[in-house]
C-alpha cells in the first residue's frame, strides 16, 4: 500500500488477476483501514468461489456435497444474483457454462463493486477500483475532472480502442485478447467468435460485468439487445476488425460519431 499527496494506492493480486486501488483526496486512517478490509474480503471471497480449489463451497456445491442454503450468504448473494442475469438476458448469461458451476462472470464484477463500495461507506468518495479491466469509478479523479479509462484494442498490443470519461461508472470488457475464446455461446454451446472485444458502460458493475459477459456471447445480436436496455451502453470490436457502438456511447467517449448499433 502507498501513500502520496492527496492519494493511496495499492495492487492485490487475488482471483487470478490484480485488483488495483486508487482513491484520490487525503485518505483518512478509515479509508485505509477499509482498503485493508476489502483486500482480506477479496480473499476470503477468492477461497469461496475458487473453482480450481477442490474444497471451495463453489466446488462443494457443484459435486453435491453441499447445499446452497449450508454455504455463507455470499454464495446465495451470487447465485441470485446469477438467476437475475440468465432471466434479463434471456438464457445468454449461465452459471453453468460446459454443465458445471461456475458463477465466475458474475463474482469479479460483484466482488469489484462491493470493495468500492466499502471505500466508498469509510469516506472515499472519490476512488477507482480496476479487478483485471474490470471497472467501478466513484466520484471523480480530481475536482472537475472525470475518471478516463482506456479500453485495450484485442489487435494492437498496446494500443486502445476507445477512452471512456465518467464519474460514479462501471466499465467491464469481455473478449479474446487475454484468455482466446474462453466465453460460451450458452445457446449454441460453442465458443462465441463474432466479436473480438465488446465494452458495456454503466452505473454498477455487478449488472455491468455480467451482462457484458452475455452480450458478449450473443455477438451481432447483442447490437439490437444494448440498444434497449436503459442505462447500459455498449461498444464492439467485431472479430473482422470492424466496429460499431450504441447511440448513447458517445456520452462517455467525447469526440466519437453518434451512431446507432447495428440491428
Amino acid at each position: 500500500m502507498s501513500e502520496g499527496t492527496g492519494r493511496l494506492r495499492h495492487v492485490e493480486h487475488v482471483m487470478g488477476t490484480a485488483f488495483s486501488f486508487d482513491v484520490r483526496g487525503e485518505p483518512a486512517p478509515e479509508v485505509a483501514q477499509a482498503l485493508a478490509g476489502a483486500v482480506d474480503w477479496l480473499h476470503r471471497m477468492d477461497a469461496m468461489f475458487s473453482t480450481y480449489r477442490p474444497d471451495s463451497q463453489i466446488c462443494r456445491l457443484d459435486r453435491g456435497e453441499t447445499t446452497p442454503r449450508a454455504c455463507d450468504p455470499e454464495v446465495r448473494e451470487v447465485l441470485e444474483l446469477c438467476g437475475e442475469a440468465a432471466r434479463a438476458t434471456g438464457g445468454w448469461f449461465t452459471a453453468w457454462p460446459a454443465g458445471r458451476l461456475d458463477p465466475s462472470a458474475m463474482v469479479k464484477g460483484w466482488a469489484v463493486e462491493r470493495a468500492s463500495s466499502m471505500l466508498y461507506e469509510a469516506g472515499a468518495r472519490d476512488h477507482m477500483v480496476n479487478g483485471g479491466g474490470d471497472i467501478q469509478c466513484r466520484g471523480e479523479s480530481a475536482p472537475g475532472r472525470p475518471w478516463r479509462i482506456g479500453i485495450a484494442h484485442p489487435f494492437r498490443r498496446g494500443g486502445l480502442s476507445v477512452v471512456v470519461d465518467g464519474c460514479h461508472l462501471a466499465v467491464a470488457t469481455s473478449g479474446t485478447t487475454e484468455r482466446g475464446d474462453h466465453i460460451i455461446d450458452p445457446i449454441a454451446g460453442t465458443p462465441a467468435t463474432e466479436l473480438a472485444s465488446l465494452t458495456l458502460v454503466g452505473r454498477h458493475l455487478t449488472e455491468v460485468d455480467a451482462l457484458a459477459t452475455a452480450a458478449f456471447a450473443m455477438g451481432e445480436k447483442a447490437g439490437e439487445w444494448v440498444a434497449a436496455r436503459p442505462g447500459i451502453e455498449g461498444y464492439a470490436v467485431r472479430a473482422d476488425g470492424g466496429s460499431w457502438w450504441s447511440a448513447g456511447f458517445p456520452a462517455y467517449c467525447p469526440g466519437i460519431t453518434p451512431v446507432a448499433a447495428p440491428r
